[in-house]
């Protein structure tokens, strides 16, 4: 498959990369719009309809299958413009030999079709041919959509409660599926076997005998037997998985999915030298359902894409994760929220970013779908909230239920970052009788929860100059921890530039390496965790605890015998990495024996406890 670039823009909270493609598909560069609000969508695309003169139909929520409609009415209108201006940068790029050769000095060597470029260029000096040549085979960027599938809502008409194709992740499914695009939809936050079910209803996601296929699936993947499971159970439907996007646990943006100990490092190495298995594995299954359901078998085997995410910071780090693990692409997030040209992020969240520091990032537990999640310290939507905590009011009034899945008090589900939700908790909590102490923890734990659902995609109003008077002002923000090494707003060009080693955007020479930096946040979990077990110790968390502290000395293992064999091509970087890994040993070592308590003394802890 012909593409420009070697990285890709991941999906960034709700709004952040709501329109990303309409700003950087023209260069051939990959990005993802987030499914997850309807209501921003449609939003957006009045506003989009007003720019440019389109003609616009407001879809209400009175309009039966409202959700998947508004879904599908913005895909295919960002299809359009995109394309438009896709035309349009082709043609003024191809009109000079020096435009032409601008463009692919802006590509990696890597690219696929800058290699093709040079071929054909070696035999051929004729212009015209060449302009031809180019306009007809340059790709566009892929306007790929990102679900989270366990935010999958049900819905009710009054109070009917409505089949399972309505529910959020469902409509969200089926207003892509809808739409005109060709493309890719991410779908990330574990396995919902019955939305996975749902993708049968599509031909779309179905291959032809060519082995084209129209819209493919891509997971956002923790580990090779996740992506295992996941692929055959999709597979047994006919369906292939055409990339497993491979996330940090831990080092990366938005809600982190910890892994039991597994380092980013030996799970893409466990990749690469499995991946042949897994794709004869999925292929058996994949042909064998295909044939049962008497749908078209491929006439080739499909292709199957590696990528990886999370952390990455520097050229250096991109292409050794190309070359050490064959990954076809790697995602570049929190980095691109400080470029306006390809994100969508108002100024004083820019601001903020663009100051933040390591101690003004951190993992937080103020994700109503109780999943860490990271966050900016001061961002203002948790300013609102402790606004509203000093108040005497906490909670928020919850406009939009997206994630109001919790049924503690209700059948259709309350948001635990909401007033109801939590005036219901805090009634409860105050019948306990509890000491003051044990209050003020449990109302901290009540209230923090932080209504991200909206706070996630108001900066794309604000940029806009659009209503917001039933979100507010205030913007949540989840940049990964690599966000305070990024200190300078960038253009396009020169994150690009940054990326593939041209250019420097980053003014921290202390950084450690990505694989460091993971660690170090895993050991910071681990310390959290340990805290947690010495207030109700178990033998079965005990074990859980060893299991995960052996886990991470193997990753250590793992990246001591690598940065061993690199030693010679960046000799100071991989002294100090090796240093880093010493110290991080220790310091591990030092964590466990707090867990290895003798079982007769961990006994007597758990008869004191209960």
């Amino acid at each position: 498959m012909t593409h420009a670039h070697s990285f890709h823009i991941p999906v960034m909270g709700i709004g952040f990369t709501i329109d990303s493609p309409l700003k950087v598909s023209q260069f051939g560069i990959d990005s993802v719009i987030s499914l997850v609000d309807d209501i921003l969508l449609e939003k957006l695309r009045k506003m989009y309809s007003g720019k440019y003169y389109l003609p616009y139909q407001e879809i209400t929520d009175n309009i039966e299958d409202f959700r998947a409609k508004r879904i599908t009415s913005y895909l295919d209108m960002i299809q359009d413009l995109a394309q438009e201006k896709f035309e349009n940068f082709k043609n003024t790029t191809t009109e000079t030999a020096d435009g032409i050769r601008s463009y692919f000095n802006s590509l990696p060597d890597s690219s696929t079709f800058k290699k093709e470029f040079s071929e054909l260029a070696e035999y051929s000096f004729n212009f015209p041919e060449i302009k031809d040549w180019v306009k007809e085979r340059m790709p566009m960027g892929s306007i790929d959509v990102n679900i989270m599938t366990k935010v999958d809502k049900d819905n009710y008409i009054k109070k009917e409660k409505l089949s399972s194709e309505y529910n959020d992740a469902h409509a969200a499914l089926r207003g892509y599926a809808n739409s005109k695009l060709n493309s890719s939809v991410i779908l990330s936050a574990g396995m919902n076997p019955r939305l996975y079910s749902y993708l049968e209803q599509f031909d779309d996601f179905y291959p032809d005998t060519n082995g084209n296929i129209k819209k493919k699936i891509v997971l956002k993947v923790s580990d090779y037997r996740s992506a295992m499971i996941q692929g055959k159970f999709l597979a047994k439907k006919g369906i292939w998985v055409s990339e497993y996007r491979i996330e940090s646990g831990l080092n990366c943006g938005g809600h982190a999915f910890a892994t039991d100990g597994h380092l980013m490092g030996p799970i893409l190495h466990q990749f690469k030298e499995n991946k042949q298995e897994l794709i004869d594995t999925v292929h058996e299954l994949l042909f064998n359902s295909l044939q049962h359901r008497e749908r078209a078998i491929p006439n080739k085997p499909l292709s199957l894409k590696i990528t990886a995410q999370g952390g990455v910071g520097t050229a250096a780090e991109h292409q050794f994760l190309i070359d050490e693990y064959h990954v076809d692409s790697v995602g570049w997030g929190s980095a691109f929220l400080l470029v306006p040209e390809a994100t969508t992020v108002d100024k004083d969240t820019l601001d903020r970013l663009v100051k933040a520091k390591e101690e003004d990032l951190y993992l937080s537990n103020i994700s109503p779908l109780g999943i860490p999640f990271h966050s900016l310290k001061g961002n203002t939507k948790d300013v609102e909230k402790a606004a509203r905590i000093s108040d005497g009011k906490p909670g928020s009034p919850c406009p939009k239920k997206f994630v109001a899945l919790n049924k503690d008090f209700n059948e259709k589900g309350l948001c635990t970052a909401s007033r109801q939700y939590q005036n219901k908790k805090l009634k409860e909590l105050k019948s306990q009788n509890l000491s003051q102490t044990e209050y003020d923890y449990h109302f901290h734990k009540i209230t923090e929860k932080s209504c991200t659902c909206v706070g996630l995609g108001t900066s794309a109003l604000l940029v806009y100059n659009l209503d917001t008077k039933i979100e507010g002002e205030g913007v949540s923000v989840c940049p990964g921890p690599n966000m305070a090494y990024f200190s300078k707003v960038s253009t396009l060009n020169e994150m690009m530039g940054h990326i593939y080693g041209k250019t420097n955007v980053m003014s921290h020479p202390n950084r450690p390496n990505m694989f460091v930096k993971e660690l170090h946040i895993y050991l910071e979990y681990y310390k959290e965790q340990i805290s947690e077990f010495k207030m109700m110790p178990t033998a079965k968390r005990r074990k859980q605890l060893l299991s995960f502290s052996s886990n991470l000395m193997e990753g250590i293992g793992y990246y001591k015998n690598l940065f061993g064999t690199k030693k010679d091509k960046a000799l100071s970087y991989y002294n100090l990495a090796l240093e880093q890994l010493k110290e991080s040993r220790t310091f591990l070592s030092l964590l466990t024996e707090e867990v290895e308590t003798p079982e007769e003394n961990l006994a007597s802890q758990i008869i004191v406890m209960q």
